[in-house]
């Protein structure tokens, strides 16, 4: 019998008392498993089913209480859900130093018969134990334990208080001069003719796009960089001394170096080595770009290109340059059509079919929908599409997992976590919706596993990002925007209008690129060197790597969310962007619904999971190891269009 998907509660007084039920639950059986591992006869395989077993249970729980945590918008319910997510990590990482569990898993390291997938469960799970530091004395693993407890509570404090620290400026009403009608509609002015601006993104990066009044675009922009301090500081400092002792206590030099041991990468040392890598293939570019904006604004009187100034610098550009004006654009990205395109181009891509579902949630916003298989009618699994802002939500764009799949148990249920405007969208945010759908594809497509470690997006973590990245470009595609993106009078957008925003895209990927290597760079250096001077070190690294100046008086780094979730490894942006211009590069430009690509993308690289490793997978799509060719291709096209505009 197929699994049904999770049954959420249908009145919004009942959320509190359900995630709570639903937790304890999922923590109990845990143990109760963990109890009967324990139990199992030394070398049979009954260990490796209850240690499945204990694994999905947990999962459960941190899946639930990770999403409620960020979306609720009942501020108990919210604190329920973070209380269960320090208890099941707690349980999670004590579960990895209990040396009987790991005893009993090593029984089988010798044992027969155990298949390829068997195997990498165990050798994940043991290399799991050894780098919880189960082999540490009693004294170290009580010293992790607690370093443990502290990390869980610091990282909930950096994301809360980036999440729920809204702030806001006031502006003129005048300052709206340059905004499109809908923004001006949507922001009224008080009584006194000031206009309140908070630091959501659909507040934020309009203004700075289009607002023609720079005293005001630096104003909004020093307060949206200004997000988590001055609290945020002393949390982050914290933070990077934590983990860096449970690194030293467990053998590493640094937290880098622990952390990306099971990545691709393989060692930390090589993270600066790559982003330095990537710096120099785009330093031509970028400062070639760089010296355009700077035209640009010294027209405008204006005499440097800064964190207030470069989007709305860029957007004349496209305009003057490229005749691409975003507002003209815009009218034809209208969120409700932007979204079934969505559905309508996966649906075609991969052969799915989505059926709308009337089932309660957590907030009126969302959009559920059932995933059907269409080449047999099998549901594959649920998503929900909440991608609105308000109050106290998680303020960036994510998937999270609801519930991970597992065959014949449970149903895949993801979330898709944004924050879009409601009317007509910039083309930049129908590139990011396509990017996080991504993630969601994965999710569902990867839910028919019978390990739970293989479910969903479960590679390695500077691959993740690539499937997301590889869809982006079918939000560039002529033909696939014609099918979803028109005006208010259904004429489709113009072929050579799209010709143009993508030329005109071309320009400022050299200069975006060394912000990304900004980040990377903070990323991996604060948590090598831990400054004193967070604030000092981050302007340092800055002014290496981003050519766009930062604002004096701003804390970067106390909004940078991916410090806690990404801690060191911000680098793998870059490093799945390297592999997704490589596997993009199997479809003819001509042809970007071509079945075969398609489904053996959506079967040799999505459907796998985490059931081989990153490389093997993308080989299998590819027929060949992936290199850097594709890549250094779209630089060159780059390089070329920026020095053409110069």
């Amino acid at each position: 019998m197929e699994p049904e998907p999770l049954a959420l509660p249908g009145t919004d007084d009942a959320w509190g008392d359900w995630v709570a039920s639903r937790a304890h639950e999922g923590l109990a059986e845990g143990a109760a498993r963990v109890k009967a591992l324990k139990a199992a006869e030394p070398g049979t395989l009954e260990i490796l089913e209850r240690w499945n077993d204990a694994q999905i249970a947990l999962g459960n729980v941190a899946a639930l209480s990770s999403l409620v945590g960020a979306v609720h918008p009942d501020i108990d319910v919210v604190h329920i859900a973070e209380g269960f997510q320090t208890e099941t990590r707690r349980f999670g990482t004590d579960l990895r130093r209990d040396a009987k569990v790991f005893a009993a898993l090593s029984s089988l390291e010798g044992a027969e018969g155990l298949d390829q997938d068997q195997r990498r469960v165990l050798d994940h799970a043991l290399r799991g134990f050894r780098r919880a530091g189960v082999d540490q004395s009693k004294a170290v693993r009580g010293q992790l334990r607690l370093l443990d407890a502290r990390m869980s509570e610091l990282s909930q404090s950096f994301g809360r208080r980036i999440r729920d620290g809204r702030l806001t400026t006031s502006v003129p009403v005048a300052a709206l001069d340059g905004l499109p009608e809908d923004y001006v509609e949507e922001h009224p002015s008080d009584p006194d003719g000031m206009v309140a601006l908070s630091t959501d993104y659909p507040d934020t990066i309009p203004f700075l796009t289009y607002a023609r009044d720079p005293a005001a675009r630096r104003a909004v922009a020093a307060t949206f960089a200004n997000r988590g301090w001055p609290e945020n500081d002393a949390v982050l400092a914290e933070l990077l001394e934590v983990r860096a002792e449970t690194a030293r206590l467990l053998g590493y030099a640094d937290w880098p170096s622990y952390d990306a041991e099971f990545k691709m990468i393989g060692k930390g040392r090589a993270i600066p080595e790559f982003v330095e890598q990537i710096a120099a293939a785009a330093d031509e570019a970028g400062r070639s770009e760089i010296g355009v904006l700077l035209e640009a604004a010294r027209a405008a009187g204006e005499d440097v290109v800064d964190a207030s100034n470069w989007r709305h610098l860029h957007e004349t550009v496209k305009r003057e340059r490229f005749g691409v004006d975003a507002q003209q654009v815009r009218r034809f990205f209208d969120f409700a059509k932007v979204r079934q395109g969505l559905l309508d181009v996966t649906s075609r891509l991969f052969a799915l079919s989505y059926e709308p579902v009337a089932a309660p949630t957590w907030h009126s916003d969302v959009a559920s929908y059932d995933v059907v298989l269409t080449e047999s009618g099998r549901r594959l699994g649920r998503i929900h599409l909440d991608l609105h802002p308000r109050a106290r939500k998680f303020s960036h764009a994510a998937q999270f997992t609801l519930v991970s799949g597992i065959e014949g148990r449970q149903l895949a249920e993801g979330v898709l976590v944004c924050n879009f405007p409601r009317g007509l969208m910039d083309h930049r945010e129908v590139v990011t919706l396509f990017h996080e759908f991504g993630h969601l594809m994965h999710h569902v497509l990867a839910g028919r596993h019978r390990w739970v470690q293989f479910s969903g997006v479960s590679t390695e973590w500077d691959f993740v990002e690539a499937p997301s990245q590889m869809l982006e470009e079918w939000a560039w595609n002529p033909e696939v925007l014609r099918g979803f993106a028109t005006d208010a009078s259904e004429s489709p957008i113009p072929t050579d209008l799209v010709a143009r925003m993508r030329a005109a895209d071309e320009f400022g990927k050299g200069f975006l690129a060394r912000t990304q290597t900004a980040y990377a760079s903070i990323s991996y250096w604060l948590h090598v060197e831990r400054p004193a001077d967070l604030t000092g070190r981050v302007a340092e690294l800055m002014e290496r790597y981003n050519l766009i100046a930062q604002l004096p008086g701003t804390h970067f780094h106390a909004g940078f969310g991916h410090l806690d979730g990404y801690g060191s490894a911000y680098y793998t942006y870059l490093w799945s962007l390297v592999i997704a211009k490589d596997m993009y590069s199997a479809f003819k430009p001509v042809d970007p619904f071509a079945t075969d690509v398609a489904h053996r993308w959506r079967d040799t690289v999505l459907a796998p999971g985490g059931s081989a490793d990153a490389a093997d997978l993308v080989s299998d799509f590819l027929g060949r190891p992936y290199d850097h060719r594709a890549f250094t291709a779209w630089l060159e096209r780059r390089t070329g269009t920026g020095s053409e505009v110069s």
